[in-house]
């Protein structure tokens, strides 16, 4: 079932076996039990397989080292990105906490692993309306100054929030400019969420930002 959800589109039994080391018919058969206990599964020989959403296998377990992971990720998104996010993920992790049986809700609260806060400045910027921009293809205007504090009036196509270090970033198309640009959060003083749309979808413009760099984040910040 991870290995369905992971390839999130259709992957063939050779695959699946190779990956789970075992035969190609020990597949199909646990294909077959997932299907009777309810799995949506679909399959067809010689193109593979491919799970539709909505199926859970109760009940939910981990293992030690992916409990360890998972508390990792979220000590992570408390300390580095917004209050928005850390709310999240707490939440995220009562729900975990909730499904978990008793010896493993021992690891998820063992302080095995350590991530420091953010201490860059905080920025004015609400992250949230950033994700807001993003999930809804949704165009912002904003006002950035650069490192000689002049000030420009922008269009930008948000397309990716980064945390790189102790910068935020966001990577977006800049109408000013005809190109795409890395943006400071702690150097945009002012921003508005358009209704206005941009007309391209986000993960096109997103492989389009990567083909050019081969280390996109680390270009140049924005001027």
């Amino acid at each position: 079932m991870q290995v369905l959800r992971r390839h999130r589109g259709t992957v063939s039994g050779v695959t699946l076996s190779r990956e789970l080391n075992v035969s190609l018919r020990t597949i199909r058969r646990d294909v077959i039990t997932l299907q009777s206990m309810g799995a949506d599964i679909v399959g067809e020989p010689g193109v593979g397989y491919i799970l539709r959403p909505g199926f859970l296998l109760p009940p939910l377990s981990f293992t030690e080292e992916e409990i360890q992971a998972l508390m990792a990720g979220a000590q992570w998104v408390s300390r580095q990105t917004d209050e928005g996010l850390a709310h999240a993920v707490q939440n995220a992790l009562a729900k975990i906490d909730s499904v978990l049986p008793p010896h493993m809700r021992r690891t998820l609260d063992h302080d095995t692993i350590y991530v420091s806060r953010n201490q860059g400045a905080p920025a004015a910027l609400d992250l949230a309306q950033v994700r807001l921009a993003l999930r809804e293809q949704r165009k912002m205007q904003i006002v950035y100054k650069d490192e000689n504090e002049e000030r420009t009036q922008r269009i930008l196509w948000p397309i990716m929030l980064g945390f790189v270090e102790s910068q935020r970033y966001i990577a977006g198309w800049c109408e000013l400019r005809g190109d795409y640009r890395l943006f400071r959060t702690d150097r945009i003083v002012e921003v508005v969420v358009l209704e206005e749309r941009y007309a391209r979808p986000r993960q096109q413009l997103v492989k389009e930002w990567r083909s050019r760099e081969a280390h996109p984040c680390k270009q140049k910040d924005c001027s």
